[in-house]
């Protein structure tokens, strides 16, 4: 009798951390209370991404009875699983938590937690769903099992949608029962929602434009970047081929990248506009300087037209694509002065939209050019860049001589700016650009019912082991509408089309008059050329056979 007090005086003085501490390893539980990561929505507010709640289930091996052959059957049916697989996973776990599944849909967790296992619980995630699937996939990326962004928005924004998770201790009996509450809970801080500058329905509307250009021409892949011509945000980056975010084991990697943003390629003829436009600006061509257009030589190089003139003007050299008059106007440029036009443009640095991967292109130093290297450069030869890229430069021309930053998110404020040509400049190319969209100009085809337009097509041979080849081409077209007033810039590319037509103007430019005819639309944009007729398209823009 007198030994039971003492063994109990000194297990309560003595033995108290131990003892306690060995009953919490017991019965104390410490639950994480998932946050819910942040939402995605487009300008208008429409959902792109958002987290549901899902059940997971999970077993603790040591006090689940032996199952029957049906009921172990039952449930690996309702796991997607062979009966051996899981058996082998209750019995050969050795722990006391193994999950059965994750994120399961609430219809088939309900049904296994009705079977009445013991042994057998749920618990509640989160599952990432994507309302406008294949659409906005290559803009909003992806988020990860465990709930980190893996690319796009998902990535670039992960601070801000990523939530703090709470926690809650709970004591829990033999059987894993929660019995009661052992402190205050800690409730999860749910992750913030990030608005996209994004317009979902241009966006659809693209996405569809391009998906059916790159089937319809047997194309390798193709893009579409729409900005606003006004505060340089982008509403919309379309490629194909695409992928379902909402069912991505099926998914190539190499279908997952958003090509437009990411991929820097030559443009051939599209890049025109710029060189000509330097001439202007410095003043060694006027709009009715007239050049010699015939084949010339730069060392053993030859510059030569597909449809050689013996002269023409600015209007012409535009219009009909003339290699050997951009080369020439050009050449009028120093190569620094040159190269540093081309880096105000943008090309040869990132645009800093902040999204994962954008390329920078290439702009190499002008020390190391060849008088050939400048006037291939001149016609989109030498010179590489992304469709963000080609697009953002097109803003010089669109919003006065000012080049905008590109914006992922709505602008609250004007977008900071800087001049790269003045504003008369602007407006003559302008001018320039929209007649290339009349009767004999290359970008014909591109033209919008009811709205004036302006753009530029491009064809480029592909360099493949050190040559351009003549049977593999990238189309391209980049433009902005309406002419008068530029409200969006809408650029274009499809690589390696086979299926018969390859011009810049047959492949690309239809594609612009559709994707800029929907966002005006959309935009509730007015006609300011109702009636005007839809030409026939001039295509030539075939590149020099240098």
């Amino acid at each position: 009798m007198l030994a039971l007090p003492i063994r109990a005086a000194f297990l309560q003085l003595f033995q108290q951390d131990f003892l306690q501490k060995q009953g919490d390893i017991r019965f104390l539980r410490a639950l994480t209370l998932e946050a819910s990561r942040g939402r995605i929505v487009d300008r208008n507010g429409q959902l792109l991404a958002s987290s549901s709640p899902v059940k997971s289930l999970w077993a603790n091996p040591e006090i689940m009875q032996p199952l029957g052959i049906s009921q172990l059957r039952n449930l690996a049916e309702l796991l997607d699983v062979s009966p051996e697989a899981l058996n082998r996973k209750l019995i050969a776990s050795g722990r006391e938590f193994v999950y059965l599944k994750r994120r399961l849909d609430p219809r088939t967790a309900q049904d296994i937690l009705d079977m009445r296992i013991p042994g057998i619980f749920a618990e509640t995630e989160f599952m990432r769903f994507y309302p406008s699937g294949e659409s906005t996939a290559h803009v909003i990326g992806l988020s990860g099992s465990e709930g980190k962004g893996q690319e796009g928005i998902e990535l670039s924004q992960d601070g801000q949608l990523t939530g703090r998770n709470g926690s809650r201790q709970v004591l829990k009996d033999l059987r894993g029962q929660i019995i009661a509450d052992a402190s205050r809970a800690i409730p999860p801080t749910h992750g913030k929602t990030v608005e996209l500058a994004l317009d979902a329905r241009i966006q659809y509307q693209a996405h569809k434009a391009i998906s059916s250009a790159v089937q319809a021409h047997k194309a390798r892949s193709g893009s579409v970047i729409v900005l606003d011509a006004k505060n340089g945000e982008l509403l919309a980056a379309a490629n194909y081929p695409a992928f379902n975010p909402n069912n991505r084991q099926s998914a190539a990697p190499e279908d997952m990248r958003n090509r437009g943003i990411v991929d820097a390629f030559e443009a051939g003829s599209v890049m025109k506009p710029f060189a000509m436009a330097l001439a202007l600006e410095d003043g060694h061509a006027t709009l009715h300087t007239m050049l010699d257009t015939r084949s010339y030589k730069i060392g053993p190089a030859t510059v030569r037209d597909v449809a050689p003139r013996a002269s023409l003007d600015m209007l012409g050299i535009m219009q009909k694509s003339s290699n050997v008059g951009t080369s020439k106007l050009a050449l009028m440029s120093t190569p620094e002065r040159f190269w540093r036009f081309y880096n105000d443009l943008g090309f040869g640095r990132k645009p800093g939209t902040g999204f994962p991967g954008e390329s920078s292109g290439t702009l190499r130093d002008w020390k190391t050019w060849r008088q050939i290297d400048q006037a291939t450069m001149s016609f989109g030869y030498g010179v590489s860049g992304s469709l963000l890229q080609l697009a953002r430069a097109f803003t010089v021309f669109a919003n006065g001589g000012l080049l905008l930053p590109v914006s992922l998110y709505p602008q609250t404020m004007e977008a900071p700016s800087r001049r790269v040509v003045s504003e008369r400049t602007a407006a003559l190319m302008r001018d320039l650009l929209v007649a290339n969209s009349q009767a004999g100009g290359g970008a014909a085809a591109a033209r919008v019912p009811g709205y004036s337009m302006g753009g530029k097509p491009g064809t480029a041979r592909k360099l493949v082991d050190g040559r351009y080849v003549a049977d593999k081409h990238r189309a391209s077209f980049i433009g902005f509408a309406p002419g008068k007033s530029p409200r969006i810039i809408v650029a274009v590319t499809v690589d390696e089309p086979s299926a018969g037509q390859y011009y810049g103007g047959a492949v690309a430019a239809p594609i612009f008059s559709r994707v800029a005819g929907d966002a005006l639309r959309l935009l509730n944009i007015q006609p300011d050329a109702p009636g005007q007729p839809i030409l026939p398209p001039m295509p030539q823009d075939i590149p020099a056979d240098i």
